[in-house]
């Protein structure tokens, strides 16, 4: 995909940043939408179907953690990229951000090469890879990979890009231990940098939706799927 195919939704209440952020993204050659708030946001996430959305967390109308929920349960917007741009940070602001589906986190404030460097980092996860398999059927589990869809004992199940890589991962080898460092060069990559309980987060909101029974943590090593 051509850098000028690209949108980026860049949404933040300071004009300054939307103005400095947009204007060395779009001197990259991407196409830069803009909003000022969670409201706008959503409305124009739904329309435009950026293929990255850098979202401000403190904003009026509506934050952006509340914004990256709905966001995330729009189906076309499913496998688009989220990641946090905010001056907190706290850790509960983070594993908020993580909860309701975002892809990784950037504190403020930030320079703007390094900024379209790690913008470019997050676009290499868009490269398709071709999976193994298509559907992964295990017990009463089935996972479609080529349509991001899960169906757990007939009864479908909607999950956040990062979590259904996730699940996808630990699935194609049940019983299979994978080490921290190996999950997270497969999902997040390891061009880009997450923080230590990333996978802790993802972990439990699976074992919410998925059951708790169907992963182990092997303390000091990583997690596996049990069949």
């Amino acid at each position: 995909m051509k850098k000028k195919d690209i949108k980026i939704l860049l949404v933040d209440d300071e004009p300054d940043i939307l103005e400095i952020i947009g204007y060395n993204l779009s001197a990259e050659g991407y196409h830069v939408i803009t909003a000022e708030n969670g409201v706008q946001a959503v409305k124009k996430a739904k329309k435009e179907r950026p293929q990255l959305i850098i979202l401000d967390v403190m904003m009026p109308e509506m934050d952006g953690i509340e914004a990256c929920e709905q966001i995330r349960k729009i189906p076309e917007l499913r496998n688009t990229i989220i990641t946090f741009l905010t001056a907190r940070g706290e850790d509960y602001s983070q594993m908020a951000g993580f909860d309701v589906g975002a892809d990784d986190y950037i504190t403020k404030p930030i320079k703007p090469k390094v900024l379209t460097s790690k913008v470019k980092a997050l676009l290499r996860r868009l490269k398709e890879e071709e999976p193994s398999e298509a559907i992964l059927t295990i017990g009463g589990l089935i996972i479609n990979r080529e349509e991001y869809k899960i169906s757990n004992q007939g009864q479908e199940i909607i999950l956040p890009r990062k979590e259904f890589e996730l699940l996808s991962l630990l699935a194609t080898k049940p019983n299979k231990v994978f080490k921290r460092e190996e999950i997270l060069e497969k999902v997040w990559g390891n061009e880009v940098v997450v923080g230590g309980r990333t996978i802790d987060v993802h972990i439990r909101k699976l074992r919410e939706k998925i059951g708790d029974d169907c992963f182990k943590t092997v303390k000091g090593v990583g997690y596996k799927f049990v069949d």
